[in-house]
């Protein structure tokens, strides 16, 4: 199912692609190409390592625990959990994607898998921390952070009625 899926996306992307070139733009190709080509250079040689890096990590996940907490069967506790877990967790994509396929294939739930991604992305506290607060300000801060503290729960809920058709 996801190689046909991810088939679909590609022949889509081409499809988009070729429908562009021919509206008569004035962007060359061979730039758009060697453009991209120089943005993903970087991305080579720190993809790797990465990668490797978050699969050490997902091992020393304990798994049972893990399912314990963060399964089907967790509901909303669980769903209140992976947000906390994923507005802690620290680290960039590259780590935080294969320790959530780790623990997807340690058996964490769907709703509370896309809690956690959810909580990752938005609330995502060691970049306040860094970034946002010294540069916005602890006011911004709080704001934003009371208006987005309701979506990582929202996504988790409405996975959950989506998936099984009850909260």
């Amino acid at each position: 199912m996801m190689t046909v899926v991810a088939y679909g996306t590609v022949a889509l992307l081409l499809l988009a692609a070729f429908a562009a070139a021919h509206r008569g733009g004035t962007i060359r190709h061979r730039d758009v190409a060697h453009d991209g080509w120089i943005q993903l250079q970087p991305l080579l040689l720190r993809l790797p390592p990465a990668l490797l890096a978050g699969m050490f990590l997902a091992a020393l996940i304990p798994e049972q625990q893990m399912v314990a907490v963060l399964g089907d069967a967790s509901g909303f506790r669980g769903i209140l959990l992976a947000t906390l877990i994923g507005g802690i967790m620290p680290g960039g994509p590259m780590i935080v994607f294969p320790l959530a396929l780790a623990l997807i294939d340690a058996g964490i739930g769907v709703a509370q898998m896309i809690t956690l991604i959810t909580a990752w992305s938005v609330l995502a506290f060691h970049r306040v921390l860094v970034f946002e607060a010294p540069m916005m300000g602890w006011r911004f801060v709080v704001l934003r952070t009371l208006a987005c503290l309701p979506v990582p729960l929202a996504a988790g809920l409405l996975t959950e009625i989506i998936r099984t058709g009850t909260a």
